[in-house]
């Protein structure tokens, strides 16, 4: 009946039965009765004799006909571990301890308690005045317009921290999909309150207990009084102190409830669920629970344990997707929030894949020249580390890896900035980590290159705020680096455009009304070369600017200084001017590298916290030759953080050489989606046809 322990207790039983009767086989043994064991919270001495969960033991025993013992615990961590190993059958929960049972140790959900309005759960919400644009958005009937977008840069009123309803619940619907970013260390639950801060702002209202604005009430005061925005409250607060038929009994901070508009419910709290161990109790055993937990309220012996010893008005049948699975896909998305919780409850567990396979979306060839740009070395690389199987999606194209994302075929990828950005803003995907540029750097800046004897020059260079070197390129001759190449074309229109210096000139869902736009806003002679042409790419563009065929030059950083800012002169390009003959103005923005990407929705934040870790461990290894450490030489695979090496291991397996070899790159750094891409989205996203431009050149249909 109870699976892995009951089959020890009944061979026992049947040894002892036995050997009794040897002793009077005349007399007949009545068997014992199975034991069943409710890990409980018990103490010592109850002023209300009534809460005793003994009662509770007592009444089940003779609805289930076994032996039912309470087993005491001190702690929620002490119930999980008490399921875990099987020193307890069934256990009430608290809701996130819950979470953490069956997301981290396998538990499940037998039923639930019910609230006082037979309901388990109750719904979280967003609570707007109803002249606020949030209101508006939500109320036009129009699914455009978005009202929780809106809520950026707003002041937010939450209950408090790590409040479930007014604050878990909000940030880990507006971290999931994608409207705010994890700000700081993702493993780091301190991480959530600068994220709160950048999302809405730095006068975000996350009350200390005892203060104003704490709890449901304060954070619907908050709102009322005008200090915030916004408040996260339960679905029952704004008619619970602003709504009773007698206007004596509402609070005097009220305003009429007409004045407040909840908008759509983003999630729900869970009530204390019953759990168990499958591997403990098998699927009878459950059912016979399950039956007698649901009977109890219509029975006055049964309603009277639910009321006094379990504090609810009856008990329903559940599982944990049904009762949990809301909640947790919310509250998984805060950052640290597994550690968190492994903390709170002394749980000490190292970050593991609740998946058995991770795959990686890559281009992958039938065979490599060199063996060493094989991305299975990689896989295999972060299979040691996670300690999973991890496998390789191939793929064609930017376009084959967004559709891979999307529909769960594959769990990251690496790729273009382009791409990623059409991932993040159409289909909701994200930036969990960036790969590094040869300076360190995950992007580099994109800036207009002027004459220093120029007038845009001048205006740069004066210290007056009121002379714009961007308003006097109107007019002028440009130098782009080619047809929608980034910083020499995107980037820089995006910012006119944006920026209201230059108007879109012709149908805003075509992209080659930005070729109109650029003669109308500079003139007819600006030079948009084609591949292979004098003035295409970043040095061409340079070289438009260095021989007076155009009065501004288009590219990144560091173009100038490579071609023409060389130590010895023979190194620069004849085209040059002297270095100091170039002014870079004020960069227009940023483009970003390479991309890991995940899909949220399909992602767990502890599975991709594993596979972030394993992929910053490359970063950590590098290959020495002949390496002395204290009078002895090592050659092989040298990891920076524990100083060992190993030298059994082949050299294209160390990290620090599949980073160079397969990706490219110096090393990867952990990002988030707004952090890497929000800047240059900011200026592409202004671009005339851009997404439906992206759309066809990767070949995704929707």
């Amino acid at each position: 009946m109870f699976g892995k322990t009951s089959v020890i207790a009944l061979a026992m039983m049947f040894v002892l039965t036995g050997f009794t009767g040897c002793l009077d086989s005349e007399e007949e043994e009545e068997t014992p009765k199975e034991k069943f064991i409710i890990a409980y919270e018990v103490k010592d001495d109850y002023e209300n004799p009534d809460e005793n969960p003994q009662i509770m033991a007592d009444y089940l025993a003779n609805e289930l006909d076994m032996d039912v013992e309470i087993y005491p615990i001190t702690s929620e961590g002490a119930i999980i571990e008490a399921l875990r190993f099987g020193n307890a059958h069934i256990a009430f929960m608290d809701g996130a301890a819950a979470w953490i049972g069956w997301q981290q140790y396998g538990l499940e959900a037998l039923a639930a308690d019910q609230k006082s309005d037979g309901r388990t759960y109750y719904n979280a919400h967003a609570v707007v005045l109803k002249d606020s644009e949030m209101a508006t958005a939500y109320l036009d009937d129009d699914d455009s317009t978005d009202p929780f977008s809106l809520l950026a840069g707003k002041t937010s009123c939450h209950t408090g921290w790590l409040k479930s309803a007014g604050m878990l619940l909000p940030m880990g619907f507006l971290i999931g999909n994608g409207y705010a970013n994890v700000v700081g260390d993702p493993n780091d639950i301190e991480s959530l309150r600068n994220t709160v801060t950048n999302f809405f702002n730095d006068d975000a209202s996350i009350p200390d207990s005892g203060t104003t604005y704490y709890g449901y009430s304060g954070a619907v005061r908050c709102l009322s009084e005008g200090v915030g925005d916004v408040a996260f409250a339960k679905d029952s607060t704004v008619a619970g102190y602003c709504g009773n038929e007698n206007a004596a009994d509402n609070e005097a901070w009220c305003l009429p409830e007409d004045d407040y508009v909840l908008l759509p419910s983003y999630g729900s709290a869970p009530s204390h669920p019953v759990m168990y161990n499958p591997e403990f109790v098998d699927d009878e055993t459950k059912v016979l629970v399950q039956d007698a937990l649901v009977a109890m309220k219509d029975s006055d012996e049964g309603a009277a344990i639910l009321a006094n010893i379990l504090g609810t008005p009856g008990i329903v049948t559940t599982d944990a997707t049904t009762h949990l699975g809301s909640y947790g896909g919310l509250i998984g998305d805060i950052p640290g929030i597994n550690s968190y919780y492994s903390d709170k409850y002394s749980i000490n567990e190292t970050v593991t894949p609740t998946i058995s396979k991770i795959r990686i979306a890559y281009e992958v060839k039938d065979d490599y020249e060199n063996p060493d740009e094989n991305p299975q070395i990689m896989a295999d690389f972060i299979a040691e580390q996670t300690g999973v199987e991890v496998t390789l999606y191939p793929v064609t194209s930017e376009g084959a890896i967004i559709e891979a994302l999307r529909f769960g075929n594959a769990d990251i990828a690496f790729m273009d900035g382009g791409a990623a950005w059409v991932a993040w803003k159409q289909y909701g995907l994200a930036t969990m980590a960036a790969d590094k540029k040869s300076d360190g750097r995950t992007y580099y800046n994109a800036h207009a290159w002027v004459h220093k004897d120029s007038e845009m020059a001048a205006a740069h260079l004066d210290d007056d705020e009121s002379t714009d070197p961007f308003a006097l390129l109107e007019g002028k001759t440009s130098c782009h680096t080619g047809w929608l190449k980034s910083a020499g074309m995107l980037l820089p229109m995006g910012y006119l455009i944006s920026n209201e210096y230059a108007e879109v000139v012709g149908d805003e869902d075509d992209i080659e009304s930005l070729r109109d736009t650029i003669h109308a806003f500079f003139n007819e002679d600006a030079s948009i070369p084609e591949s292979g042409t004098t003035y295409y790419g970043y040095s061409g563009a340079v070289k438009c600017l260095s021989e007076g065929v155009g009065d501004v030059a288009f590219a990144k950083d560091s173009t100038v200084d490579g071609y023409c800012g060389n130590e010895d002169a023979a190194d620069n390009e004849d085209w040059c001017l002297p270095r100091d003959e170039y002014i870079a103005l004020p960069a227009f923005g940023q483009a970003p590298s390479h991309p890991v990407m995940y899909n949220p929705e399909k992602l767990n934040v502890q599975t991709r916290t594993a596979i972030l870790n394993a992929l910053l461990a490359m970063n950590n290894e590098m290959y020495v030759e002949d390496y002395e450490v204290q009078g002895e030489t090592y050659t092989g695979c040298y990891n920076i953080v524990t100083h060992q090496v190993d030298s059994e291991s082949e050299r294209n397996t160390c990290g620090g050489e599949i980073l160079g070899n397969i990706l490219g790159t110096p090393g990867l750094v952990e990002a988030n989606t707004q952090e890497h891409l929000g800047s240059y989205s900011s200026l592409i996203a202004a671009i005339p046809g851009i997404s439906s431009y992206y759309d066809t050149k990767y070949e995704i249909t929707s």
